[in-house]
């Protein structure tokens, strides 16, 4: 599998032979590569793509210019030759031919109605009607030649792309043209050399109003429908045809072929996001859908594959690419040329080769040469005769760094944190260890990580662990904590001896080390109730020098301004009230039974009954009483008005 790099986009070839130097001369490269020369018999080839096989091959009369399926799968395909032939096949084989008038180039179909739009060497768009097996009245444009078609797969509007560089547009219901863009017009600008007229040499549709033309001078021009001047010219700069385009819309990204290099580029900006350019002309390309899996046809019998993992996961039925292409990304190997073997110039002073330094069978390159794998192993058999001491001593050296990684290892600790560092270090040993340890998803580590790195170098970070917080939350940290410094220590200590100096310090035995967890778990409650004995210690020692702060104290008065308005009330009623809420409801009840404004008193059938007097304010007292002396004023009217009346009656006078 050969792998390439471009902007950062690695692209695999799946589909690639034998990896030759490029010094080596062309005929050594046909010689090596003897199958790929010559022609073969125009044929279609179908493949099982979850059998990754071949399931059947038919011959063709001639050349196909370009072919379409019908159907979901291959029981229905339409061909389009060379020599003016469309040839139906169907699931069983040849179905039927038919002839048109000039020789085509491109053709589409148009569902809906069931119609092949077939384009060519002329100036009418051929109809074929696949329902009622005839043809229908054509499509008269205005050009002499139309070169491609598609048909809008959303709203089935028809484009055909003219040899004098414009694009027509048609609708299939009232067949008349709705629609003209001067793509050759708009291709030249200020940069461009133009040496003949462009004509249309690709057509893409996506969406309901995004369209991608191809120019034969090697521009791509992005257009949306309601406009007549494109949205984005892109130029490969090759001066060819464009033969493919295609949208990857994940990406939002455009594909546009040539037949010399396939190029990915942004449909917004234009940036060029990666580039792929075989070794032999380009004829069409294919992107499969969904996934990152590039097919190319070219001219050799052999087509290329690529993965591209950017641009999608692998198809469902080769899914086996995605772990392939990340144990390549994990285990990057550099390139290496088949039948060759690299050797550096130590290697030849082994073999007794150096004689051979610029005579043909070494060639150089970088700090070393190539030569013949071939008369590598024989050399080396010759001048090696004792290759089984070697092998013997690698499997030695082999055993000896297996048992060195065994060892203790020296531990570079921070400066800051020191202990908070090798607990960590200590949980990721333990992690290890552990039998759950594929079934956890591995989380990253403090230590290695840029965003704590502050932690351990900055001193304001230091933890504090006579703080009360700390003791509190570690309450066993005492003991921990000594065993930690003591590690530290012999750290440190190893650390002050010499690089070189290998020693393996001595191990405790098993059974301290299950009597000192056994010794854990028996001093657990009284190191808790010693934390604790030592927290209220000291926190009635703060409380008493705080009592002896405030006996040293002097009070003075403060004097406070009243604003206007307000009324000054004592503080003994606020005091008053302040102990009234303190007392329970029931002592609540019986004062306020004692001021007279509640009685308690008992119902006929058992129960209580309690009747509150609400305390009014000296505003509204006032209010009530002139009320009352308002009620007593309007008494006194209506009685001496009713003397009155009545005297009236008697017929008595006023006085």
């Amino acid at each position: 599998m050969q792998v390439s790099s471009l902007n950062e986009v690695k692209i695999y070839s799946l589909s690639c032979g034998k990896s030759l130097p490029e010094w080596l001369s062309d005929r050594k490269k046909r010689a090596l590569q003897k199958k790929d020369v010559g022609t073969y018999k125009p044929r279609v080839r179908c493949y099982d793509t979850y059998q990754l096989s071949l399931k059947f091959e038919r011959c063709l009369d001639s050349e196909v210019v370009t072919f379409e399926t019908l159907s979901d799968d291959y029981s229905k395909i339409v061909f389009l030759h060379n020599d003016r032939y469309i040839e139906f096949h169907s699931q069983s084989g040849f179905y039927y031919k038919t002839r048109i008038p000039k020789f085509g180039r491109d053709f589409s179909y148009h569902y809906p109605s069931c119609d092949l739009y077939f384009v060519g060497a002329s100036s009418e768009v051929y109809r074929l009607n696949l329902e009622q097996g005839r043809y229908l009245n054509p499509l008269q444009t205005d050009a002499a030649e139309n070169n491609v078609c598609d048909i809008n797969s959303v709203h089935g509007l028809f484009a055909t792309g003219t040899i004098e560089g414009r694009v027509e547009c048609w609708d299939p219901r009232t067949r008349s043209r709705v629609g003209l863009l001067d793509g050759a017009l708009s291709s030249v600008t200020a940069d461009s050399e133009i040496n003949s007229l462009p004509t249309i040499s690709a057509l893409k549709f996506n969406g309901a109003l995004t369209m991608a033309v191809g120019t034969s001078t090697g521009q791509v021009l992005l257009y949306d429908l309601r406009s007549d001047k494109p949205l984005l010219v892109k130029d490969h700069q090759y001066g060819l045809p464009i033969k493919s385009l295609h949208f990857q819309d994940s990406l939002d990204l455009i594909l546009s072929a040539d037949s010399r290099i396939v190029k990915m580029w942004n449909k917004n900006s234009g940036k060029i996001f990666t580039s792929l350019e075989p070794e032999h002309d380009i004829n069409d390309v294919c992107l499969y859908p969904g996934s990152g899996m590039l097919l190319t046809a070219n001219e050799t019998p052999k087509m290329g594959i690529y993965y591209i993992p950017v641009l999608g996961p692998a198809p469902r039925w080769c899914s086996f690419l995605d772990n392939l292409t990340e144990e390549l990304e994990e285990n990057p190997e550099s390139t290496v040329y088949d039948d060759y073997k690299f050797v550096t110039k130590k290697d030849l002073e082994n073999l007794g080769l150096t004689h051979l330094i610029g005579s043909p069978f070494l060639r150089a390159y970088m700090h070393g040469f190539f030569m013949d794998i071939r008369l590598y192993h024989k050399v080396k058999l010759m001048v090696n005769p004792f290759a089984y001491e070697e092998y013997r001593k690698d499997k030695i050296r082999q055993k000896i760094e297996e048992t060195r990684a065994q060892r203790v290892q020296l531990k570079k600790l921070p400066k800051v944190n020191k202990e908070l560092a090798l607990k960590l270090i200590e949980e990721e040993e333990e992690k290890q260890k552990s039998t759950w340890k594929k079934k956890v998803k591995s989380l990253p580590n403090i230590l290695t990580d840029d965003r704590f790195k502050v932690m351990f170098e900055n001193p304001d970070f230091q933890v504090d662990e006579e703080s009360e917080e700390f003791r509190l939350l570690n309450p066993l940290v005492s003991k921990i904590s000594e065993k930690r410094k003591k590690k530290l220590r012999l750290l440190e200590q190893q650390e002050l001896h010499e690089k070189e100096e290998e020693e393996e310090p001595e191990g405790k035995p098993s059974d301290a080390e299950s009597s000192e967890s056994s010794d854990d778990e028996k001093d657990w409650v009284e190191e808790v109730r010693k934390q604790r004995r030592l927290l209220h210690q000291e926190e009635k020692v703060k409380r008493q020098e705080q009592l002896r702060e405030d006996r040293q104290t002097v009070l003075k008065p403060q004097f406070y301004e009243i604003k206007a308005g307000e009324e000054f009330r004592s503080f003994r009623d606020s005091a008053t009230k302040q102990k009234l809420m303190n007392k329970t409801l029931e002592d609540r009840l019986k004062l306020e039974a004692k001021n007279g404004t509640l009685s308690i008193s008992d119902t006929t059938v058992g129960s209580k009954q309690l009747t509150f007097t609400l305390k009014r304010s000296e505003q509204q007292k006032k209010q009530q009483e002139a009320e009352k002396l308002h009620r007593q004023e309007r008494k006194t009217l209506r009685r001496s008005a009713g003397h009155l009346k009545s005297r009236h009656r008697r017929g008595r006078p006023f006085h």
